[in-house]
């Protein structure tokens, strides 16, 4: 081969290197646009954690909510809330699974509550059956054998102060979405 047969293909090879890289940074550009629209806007964004002032929450009181659309129950649960949420015999849950987005296991109340004492019982405000949102009445709610807690009165699922579905078409606990305490009156959910 020759000096000059050389030459040209290293001068072939790289025209070749040098138009496929131009029309890989052509085609990012075109892409990009495309992908990055599909990014969630900034009042998504700011809607992705919010803060929720509880310290006029008062025992047995909850307040209700909106974040990512939907209902959110912050509920300061009484001594005879937590009490009758503690001594249930998780066997006898139709759904045995915590749906705590902050960490796993049973749906044993001390999985489901915001402090270790479990006063303090965050969880979605949806009810798992149809997305009804279910009736508390501040506590007030006894329902069948004395479970206590919430009702959906669009299908008859009953709740129990705990949020486990104990009762009626719903197939799941309500869900406990991820959040923390940031201070002593403060709850960051998301």
């Amino acid at each position: 081969m020759s000096q000059a047969e050389e030459h040209d293909g290293t001068r072939r090879d790289f025209l070749y290197y040098a138009t496929a890289g131009a029309g890989a940074v052509a085609t990012g550009a075109a892409v990009w646009p495309m992908i990055n629209q599909m990014n969630p806007s900034a009042d998504v964004q700011a809607l992705s954690s919010i803060r929720v002032d509880v310290s006029s929450i008062e025992v047995g009181t909850q307040i209700t909510v909106k974040w990512r659309g939907k209902p959110v129950f912050v509920r300061r649960r009484s001594e005879g809330e937590i009490e009758a949420a503690r001594s249930v015999d998780l066997g006898d849950l139709p759904d045995k699974d915590a749906r705590n987005d902050n960490k796993a296991g049973d749906a044993s109340d001390t999985n489901r509550t915001l402090d270790e004492a479990g006063e303090w019982l965050v969880m979605m405000g949806v009810c798992t059956h149809l997305g009804c949102v279910p009736l508390n009445d501040a506590g007030d709610y006894v329902g069948p054998d004395g479970i206590g807690g919430w009702f959906c009165p669009c299908h008859g699922s009953h709740y129990d102060t705990s949020g486990r579905i104990r009762r009626g078409p719903a197939p799941e606990n309500l869900p406990v979405p991820v959040a923390v305490f940031e201070d002593e009156t403060t709850v960051k959910l998301g």
